[in-house]
C-alpha cells in the first residue's frame, strides 16, 4: 500500500478530485487536503467543523477549578491557624489560587487538544509539497488499496506517490 497524491491550481479542480475519489469509494478518513489559503465556499474545505475543543477546555478548567478547590481547603484544614471567631478555610483569599488552577486546566487542556486534533505530534510525516507555498491544492490519499483506480479518480497527468 502507497501513498499517492496530485497538485491543483483551483479549488474548483481540487473539489472535482475529491468528488471523484469519493465516486471511487475512498473514504473520508483517507483522503487529505493541504491548501496555503482556506477556500470555505468549497466542500472540501468543511469537511472536519465540527470539534470537542470548547468542550475539552471546559472539562480541564472543571478540573483545575475542583483541585484547586480541594488543595486551598485541604491545605488549611491540615495545618489549622486559629484566628479569633474567623474560619479556619478563607474563601476570598483562595479564590486567587482557585482561579489560576481553573485557567491552568483551561488552557492546558486546550493546548493539548490543539496538539492532538491537529496532528501536530505524529510520528510518520504529513503529506508535503512545496508547491503548496505556491498556491498549489494538494489532495492526497493515505494507504490507497489499488493506486491505479486513485490515480485515475485524481485524473491529473503528474501524480505523485509519497
Amino acid at each position: 500500500m502507497s501513498s499517492v497524491y496530485a497538485l491543483y491550481p483551483t479549488a474548483d479542480a481540487a473539489q472535482r478530485a475529491v468528488n471523484n475519489l469519493h465516486a471511487a469509494g475512498v473514504p473520508d478518513e483517507q483522503i487529505t487536503i493541504v491548501s496555503s489559503e482556506p477556500f470555505e465556499e468549497h466542500e472540501f474545505a468543511n469537511r472536519e467543523k465540527a470539534t470537542w475543543m470548547g468542550w475539552i477546555a471546559l472539562a480541564g478548567a472543571v478540573l483545575g477549578l475542583i483541585t484547586a478547590t480541594w488543595l486551598t481547603s485541604m491545605t488549611e484544614l491540615a495545618w489549622p491557624l486559629k484566628t479569633g471567631n474567623m474560619p479556619i478555610v478563607a474563601w476570598w483569599p483562595n479564590l486567587i489560587v482557585m482561579f489560576e488552577l481553573t485557567m491552568l486546566g483551561g488552557i492546558l487542556a486546550a493546548v493539548i487538544t490543539l496538539l492532538v486534533t491537529a496532528q501536530l505530534v505524529r510520528r510518520r510525516p504529513a503529506f508535503y509539497d512545496p508547491a503548496v507555498s505556491d498556491g498549489q491544492i494538494l489532495v492526497g490519499v493515505a494507504a490507497a488499496g489499488d493506486p491505479a483506480t486513485v490515480e485515475r479518480a485524481l485524473g491529473v497527468a503528474d501524480v505523485r506517490r509519497a
